[in-house]
């Protein structure tokens, strides 16, 4: 249903880098992190903006600080609330200040007031909760609870989106092979659609699905998960020589997703980057692979990361050419003190140019299934 909004994003998207493109070094964190406010932005809070054109509008300035968890205080704060959720609700402990926050709940309450006045439906998730108030046996969501569900929304996908986007991008203009392969698999499809891009066409792109997977599995959104112990078990000895260790129901489990993600032991030459080994089902189910998590506490918005990268990019590698730049470094070193979250140490930085043989994309075409 969200399909064309984020679609309309991303082309604009692309549009922008092709024609600033050859300027020289990007930085890709910059860009794809204004993409990822603009599809939130109408995928979730029913608005429209433009953060390639303007990038000093509110809804992108605001969500920058709301999103930014850096810093020892926000740190402090972040780490209460994790690990005493109640009494941080008792003493009034808030990571976001008092202005962004009724700042993202007056942009509900507002586009609420004026589609009930103008009867207005727009296919995004805030039409989704207004269209089921006052259905029977539903509880009635008001605005700060439709705002905290859009706002989960854009934690979710403004930070970690973003970085797995730049994390692609480096890959692909690090290994030219797979950039060609994307292009060809984008301009076949693109060739038998008559340039027609809809939720199924995305869908075709195998190869393009396997460099995303395979990202994911170098740089998962976040190194370690965070669990809660439902049931008490016995977890056999790590050594030989040590003895099992009973794990208590009520304990706080980290789980080392990068570690796991890099271990011998699950893939061959982990530290490679290697699209094949996510195609023809090659991965699938595996319990050694988990960028959103496992089970039912998997992330849920993880559908829609993937198919906000996956429109990104084929839009993007349809019209430029990705390239390093002399900023670029290789291999990518990691921030010490971004954990659990990855980031280089120096940034993402590529060179965009624009490709000579562009097929046509019918704007006018791009359609949910």
């Amino acid at each position: 249903m969200m399909f064309t909004l984020m679609s309309e994003c991303a082309v604009d998207f692309a549009k922008f880098l092709s024609t600033s493109a050859d300027k020289g070094g990007i930085n890709m964190k910059d860009v794809c992190s204004k993409y990822t406010t603009d599809v939130i932005a109408t995928c979730a809070f029913g608005i429209k903006v433009n953060s390639m054109k303007d990038p000093t509008n509110k809804f992108y300035i605001y969500g920058k600080e709301a999103s930014n968890f850096t810093g020892v205080l926000r740190g402090i704060k972040f780490f209460f609330l994790e690990t005493f959720p109640k009494l941080g609700r008792i003493l009034n402990v808030k990571i976001m200040k008092n202005y962004v926050s009724d700042f993202f709940k007056d942009i509900i309450r507002t586009t609420i007031a004026t589609r009930d006045a103008e009867h207005i439906t727009r296919p995004d998730m805030l039409q989704l909760m207004m269209d089921i108030r006052g259905k029977e046996g539903r509880r009635e969501l008001d605005i700060d609870d439709m705002t905290a569900q859009a706002f989960i929304f854009f934690l979710g996908g403004f930070e970690t989106t973003s970085t797995a986007m730049c994390f692609a991008a480096h890959e692909i203009a690090a290994n030219p092979e797979v950039q060609t392969k994307l292009q060809q698999e984008i301009d076949k499809v693109l060739e038998e659609s008559n340039g027609e891009v809809s939720y199924e066409t995305i869908n075709r792109l195998e190869y393009l699905d396997a460099v995303i997977c395979e990202t994911l599995r170098l740089y998962p959104p976040v190194a370690i998960l965070e669990r809660l112990c439902e049931k008490t078990f016995e977890l056999p000895p790590a050594l030989p020589d040590e003895k099992p260790f009973m794990m208590k129901k009520g304990m706080l489990v980290w789980i080392p997703v990068l570690a796991i993600h890099h271990d011998e032991k699950y893939y061959d030459n982990p530290k490679k980057f290697d699209s094949e080994r996510f195609l023809n089902n090659k991965m699938n189910n595996s319990s050694n692979y988990m960028p959103f998590g496992l089970g039912p506490r998997m992330c849920i918005a993880n559908r829609f990361a993937m198919l906000e990268v996956k429109v990104l990019l084929f839009h993007l590698l349809a019209q430029c050419e990705l390239k390093p730049s002399v900023k670029t470094t290789s291999p990518i070193k990691f921030c010490k003190d971004s954990l659990p979250r990855l980031m280089p140490e120096n940034g993402f930085w590529l060179n965009i140019q624009r490709r000579k043989n562009i097929y046509s994309i019918q704007a006018s075409t791009i359609m949910d299934s």
